[in-house]
């Protein structure tokens, strides 16, 4: 169904200049590909360019990668702007009209294809995989009219995930924004009579408005997880919650809030419920009689710290640091204009989870032949 060919090796001096030039970070970068999102450019002959070009629905894999996980990665060329392609790059052209571009964006990202090219993967110190090796994978394709129904439908729900993920991107702006402003005192709230708060700031140590605790009574077992089980286990790095335990000892349950700090990395994440800890190099810190824990931690964020070198920072670094703080009933104010915008970030984020589930499912359904589609004549024609 598809001919294959490697891309152009060009000298160092043809960069640059010329025609867009498809590299693997192209293709890592984009399922669909149009000229203006190819960055790279080169200057290639009339005999280089003629057997190179790039054509509208053209799939490009990558030959090579880190892992076997990310190795013929697909981008489709959706464009019929002149464009070629690299040598870490081979070009999948389609034969005849067996394949509607718009369907192979989704069938290149599918589970059937993904498991198939990772067993086929060769190499020891990095990756790679050949043209063979991609002319043996298998690929189930549906008569076009379906293919072309599937993509619409499919593409549906690429559109809601892309509107998401601009909503999103556009809050976490807004809070950062909102940070900047409110935990520097540029901008003042309104109190409880209607008033700007004008209270004088004053400047403090982390270690004197914040208890710390090691994390020793409260640290976790077994790492036997399950998500049916009620305990969170969280560590302050990205993971957050590593997973739940049933374990009924050692719970943290009070004070709270609180925040759980990384001593090695300075990581940090708000926490209001109760949890257990994965481990030791982490501290748990607590707010002080007349003081905001949540204000305290969203001024940590705010903080420009260089770690140096492997070693806990808590106690003789960090604690040392200066955040600007105003009373008590300003703290508490700020903390919840900023929780506001964490919750309408927790919603969009839970919004782009679902439907990302939902595609995948469709997925899984629509490009197995599990699940058929009705075919309209508008869409057969």
């Amino acid at each position: 169904m598809f001919e294959f060919k490697n891309g152009l090796n060009t000298e160092k001096e043809q960069y640059g200049n010329g025609y867009k030039f498809v590299n693997v970070m192209d293709v890592f970068r984009n399922d669909i590909l149009t000229e203006s999102k190819i960055i790279g450019r080169v200057q290639v002959t009339d005999k280089q360019l003629e057997g190179y070009q790039l054509k509208y629905g053209d799939v490009l894999f990558n030959r090579t990668s880190e892992t076997f996980d990310e190795i013929a990665i697909a981008a489709i060329y959706l464009d019929n702007a002149i464009a070629t392609f690299g040598g870490f790059v081979i070009r999948a052209r389609p034969k005849g009209n067996q394949i509607d571009p718009a369907y192979s964006v989704f069938l290149f990202q599918s589970k059937s294809y993904r498991s198939q090219v990772v067993k086929l993967g060769q190499g020891a110190i990095r990756a790679n995989i050949g043209q063979k090796d991609l002319a043996r994978v298998c690929i189930l394709v549906p008569p076009l009219a379906e293919q072309k129904k599937i993509a619409q439908i499919l593409s549906t729900w690429d559109k809601a995930i892309s509107v998401t993920e601009k909503l999103l991107t556009n809050s976490q702006q807004q809070k950062k924004a909102l940070m900047q402003q409110l935990l520097t005192g540029k901008k003042r709230l309104l109190d409880e009579r209607g008033g700007r708060y004008g209270g004088e700031w004053h400047r403090a140590e982390l270690g004197a408005v914040l208890d710390y605790m090691q994390p020793t009574p409260y640290l976790v077992d077994s790492t036997d997880y399950n998500d049916s089980y009620s305990i969170p286990v969280l560590t302050a790095g990205k993971s957050f919650i590593l997973g739940y335990t049933n374990e009924e000892h050692g719970i943290y349950h009070a004070p709270l809030p609180a925040i759980i700090f990384d001593d090695f990395t300075t990581d940090s994440k708000f926490v209001d419920f109760e949890f257990k800890a994965k481990s030791s190099a982490m501290k748990i810190l607590t707010a002080k009689k007349g003081v905001s824990a949540k204000y305290i931690f969203e001024a940590m964020q705010m903080l420009k710290f260089k770690i140096g070198g492997h070693q806990r920072h808590w106690i003789s670094i960090y604690s040392n640091l200066v955040i600007p703080i105003p009373d008590a009933k300003e703290q508490q104010k700020i903390a919840a204009v900023l929780s506001a915008a964490d919750a309408e970030i927790s919603t969009l984020e839970k919004k782009l989870a679902c439907l990302k589930d939902e595609k995948k499912a469709l997925m899984q359904q629509l490009l197995t032949g599990k699940r058929r589609v009705k075919i309209d004549e508008a869409v057969a024609a």
